[in-house]
């Protein structure tokens, strides 16, 4: 039995480090939802409780929310755009998830600023796939 890793070939690797990441960073809210339910005693099914876990539910659920808008961009910004770019929008979007996460736990009136850099990644990857896209048709 082989046991060697495959050569890997795809090219989207940058793109493919990026969407791990940000897999990371969702599964970490899942933890972190479940630390606050055991702290707290909140049982489920229930979904709401001490501020503590309030915020961390909304931080999962706005985190979902997020990635149901921004894996899809980010692969279609991959793929018309470029690779690299697309990696590093996928960084910037985990450095601004972390902010806000992190302020929203702690400091939920401070939580701007992470989901500002998150939504303007958005924007930016959708706009600049659309102009491609654009730009490929004509």
């Amino acid at each position: 039995m082989d046991l060697s890793l495959p050569t890997v070939g795809f090219s989207y690797l940058y793109t493919a480090l990026a969407t791990v990441l940000i897999l990371i960073v969702a599964l970490m809210t899942v933890i972190q939802v479940g630390r606050m339910r055991v702290k707290h005693g909140v049982q489920a099914p229930s979904v709401s409780g001490p501020d503590a876990f309030n915020n961390a539910f909304r931080v999962q659920q706005n985190t979902v929310e997020q990635l149901v808008l921004f894996l899809p961009a980010l692969w279609l910004f991959a793929v018309m755009v470029d690779d690299m770019y697309a990696g590093i929008a996928g960084g910037i979007w985990v450095v601004g998830r972390l902010m806000y996460a992190v302020t929203y736990w702690t400091t939920p009136e401070k939580r701007g600023p992470g989901f500002g850099i998150n939504m303007l990644t958005l924007f930016v990857v959708l706009v600049w796939s659309l102009v491609a896209i654009i730009g490929a048709l004509v």
